[in-house]
């Protein structure tokens, strides 16, 4: 089990950043570890404005290759794995010795869309970047994009970068299953429908121990003289028999977490296979119509035109999340990515926060009576509790 889920929103801007918004990024924080999800322009410096620590960073989930979603990767990448612009003529620079030689560094991994590894590569050779850690690309392969045994790049690997970057293929279904698991976390990812390919992410806490109820099982243990500490086996749901024959079951599994964090999309329809029932939806809500509180409000717009003129841009509106959100079943939705019209200092400006809720309530208005919908803003952080 995972004792702490949260998620940092490092940027929550579309297209253009803004005095109070940065470009997209968010970390999700699992006990010590870091992953980013999208890393655009300046990253690194919502880094170290927050409670996220560089050094913890491990893996790094692209949602497509706009630049608001990946100009701040490799400045990242440099600022993370201690990376410099070489040395002067004759002098060997020693992070190309001690990269991806060394079998005891952990790599970063990067997982995104055909034609991530190619970004990498090239902005890495072309700025003369030699990075002091290792890291290794993985690409997600829609369909239409080359067979997997073709690189997305034409450059070949640097120093830095590992051989064992592989090329997923989608499975029947169109989803990428399980392209990251261990004992207690699995990541699988869709495709969801943007103006260019585009990814959504599904991160999945295995079953974790029911509750434990000490009481049910502590007079079986006295009476047989077992020590206290076989609880520690009952609560992780095992069997235990004691020595008069006595069997005791530990408490059932309960669901683990479910986070889904969609990049930009009109319609993420591809990823309900795996989005349903989820803990925390994180979708996009870049455009809305609020004739009575936005002043910028044109007379002509109406709440179906403002919709239609965001899916021509690959984008969705509050309701749109909202009837997303109440589709899978979400027990909780932050809407993200919002225009730069949209102020993101909502918590100490009162216009901010006044145009915030109108965005929250017309997300209400299709999730849900008393569904719990949040306004995401940069360096807020949201903690995922366990289920009950």
């Amino acid at each position: 089990m995972v004792a702490t889920i949260a998620i940092t929103f490092l940027g929550t801007a579309s297209a253009q950043p803004s005095s109070t918004r940065n470009h997209s990024s968010l970390a999700l924080r699992l006990d010590g570890h870091v992953w980013l999800f999208d890393c655009g322009e300046a990253t690194q410096h919502q880094v170290q404005k927050s409670n996220v620590k560089m050094g913890k960073i491990q893996k790094i989930f692209i949602t497509h290759t706009h630049g608001d979603h990946i100009f701040g990767l490799l400045p990242l990448l440099a600022s993370r794995l201690n990376g410099a612009g070489g040395m002067v003529e004759g002098v060997e620079d020693p992070r190309i010795q001690n990269t991806a030689s060394s079998s005891i560094i952990e790599p970063i991994e990067i997982f995104g869309p055909y034609g991530t590894r190619a970004y990498v590569r090239s902005g890495l050779k072309y700025t003369y970047t030699n990075l002091g850690g290792p890291y290794v690309v993985h690409e997600l392969r829609m369909t239409n994009d080359p067979p997997p045994s073709e690189d997305s790049s034409t450059l070949s690997l640097d120093h830095a970068e590992l051989l064992t970057g592989r090329n997923i293929v989608q499975q029947a279904d169109g989803t990428w299953r399980d392209i990251f698991a261990s004992d207690m976390l699995t990541v699988s990812a869709a495709p969801i429908h943007h103006s260019v390919p585009c990814v959504g992410y599904v991160v999945h806490e295995r079953p974790i121990p029911g509750k434990m109820n000490p009481s049910m099982y502590v007079p079986h243990l006295k009476r047989t003289g077992t020590p206290m500490s076989v609880l520690r086996q009952l609560q992780r749901g095992e069997t235990v028999q004691l020595s008069d024959g006595t069997v005791l079951q530990g408490p059932e599994r309960r669901p683990g977490r479910k986070i889904v964090i969609l990049g930009d999309t009109y319609d993420p329809s591809p990823i309900v296979p795996l989005a349903d029932d989820t803990d925390l939806l994180v979708h996009e809500a870049t455009n809305a119509h609020l004739p009575s509180v936005d002043p910028d409000t044109k007379a002509s717009d109406t709440y179906k035109s403002v919709e239609e003129c965001a899916k021509s841009r690959g984008h969705s509106t509050p309701q749109m999340a909202g009837a997303f959100a109440k589709r899978i079943a979400a027990r909780r939705l932050v809407l993200n990515h919002f225009s730069a019209r949209y102020a993101g200092d909502d918590d100490s400006n009162e216009k901010a926060k006044k145009v915030m809720n109108a965005l929250r309530c017309l997300a209400e208005e299709m999730f849900g009576e008393g569904k719990e919908v949040i306004c995401a803003r940069d360096l807020m952080t949201l903690n995922v509790e366990p289920r009950e």
